[in-house]
């Protein structure tokens, strides 16, 4: 009994050990994820003279000011690029999630000729350099006229293959069985699909309208190449506007400002939804 416990109280110890050197890890490490985002915060509340003349940073402020958060929406039109952003995100979003569904539908359940060999043609698209697709979809939207129109900025992101993948996974993890039996009760695909699929589905679907949603918001290349109209123009490329014709390049502090405005939105919507996130992830990279 008392080399019983012993052991016991032997890996009592190592538990508690192995428990402390994992949230010593994991502290610094969330420090070190989280320090360039309360640095940014930092700045934005510095005046311009304060910051500058810090030979060494400061690493808080016993004067912070919102001047130039005011800024940031008076110097330049960042309400009007907030509303581009919305709707570019809320519009591609809608209309990419009707494709990936009924793509992946497909996929998973609906037997036609050749389906294995599609699939596979179409997973090997992901291999092709996204360097060759922005030229392709550049030349495409410029012939069609559709520069500087909210129709050129959404049409190439209104799919994913990548999503697809994802959703024909998880909808595969559905029994065949229910499709089967609703088909001899003689419902239709698409009540089948809408009733069924998705309901179940709907972790996996969340997850990856937030991460499009986080795409959309942070896109920056594509709205740059195919937008030259400040009234059409995105927070990622206002960015730019702001730095180039707004503030100027040495004023720190109020790009800090603005940059924080326009993450702000990202980080809310990731905390409100980590956890199905994290769930929808899981299920679709579960088989059985």
């Amino acid at each position: 009994m008392a080399d019983y416990a012993a052991i016991e109280r032997k890996a009592h110890t190592l538990r508690v050990i192995g428990k402390t050197v994992t949230y010593i890890l994991l502290t610094f490490w969330a420090l070190m994820v989280l320090f360039p985002f309360y640095w940014m915060v930092l700045s934005s509340v510095k005046t311009y003279s304060s910051y500058n003349g810090e030979y060494i940073p400061s690493f808080f402020t016993l004067t912070p000011t919102f001047q130039n958060y005011i800024d940031a929406f008076t110097t330049v039109d960042l309400g009007k690029y907030f509303l581009n952003t919305l709707i570019f995100t809320l519009a591609t979003t809608a209309i990419m999630l009707v494709v990936i569904i009924l793509a992946a539908f497909a996929f998973a359940r609906l037997d036609f000729p050749g389906r294995s060999a599609a699939f596979a043609l179409f997973l090997s698209l992901m291999m092709i350099p996204n360097e060759l697709v922005i030229i392709t979809n550049f030349v495409t939207i410029t012939n069609w006229g559709l520069r500087n129109t909210f129709t050129g900025l959404i049409l190439p992101s209104v799919t994913s293959v990548f999503y697809i993948y994802l959703l024909k996974e998880n909808f595969g993890q559905i029994p065949e069985e229910l499709y089967k039996a609703a088909k001899v009760d003689g419902t239709g695909d698409m009540k089948y699909l809408l009733k069924v699929m998705v309901p179940i589905c709907r972790p996996t679907i969340i997850t990856v309208v937030i991460l499009k949603v986080i795409e959309c918001w942070n896109s920056y290349v594509w709205p740059r190449l195919i937008t030259d109209n400040p009234a059409y123009y995105l927070v990622s490329n206002g960015i730019q506007e702001i730095r180039e014709n707004g503030f100027g390049r040495e004023n720190i502090p109020a790009m800090m400002a603005a940059v924080v405005v326009i993450s702000v939105p990202l980080i809310i919507l990731f905390l409100i939804f980590r956890k199905k996130i994290m769930e929808g992830v899981s299920r679709g990279g579960t088989k059985g």
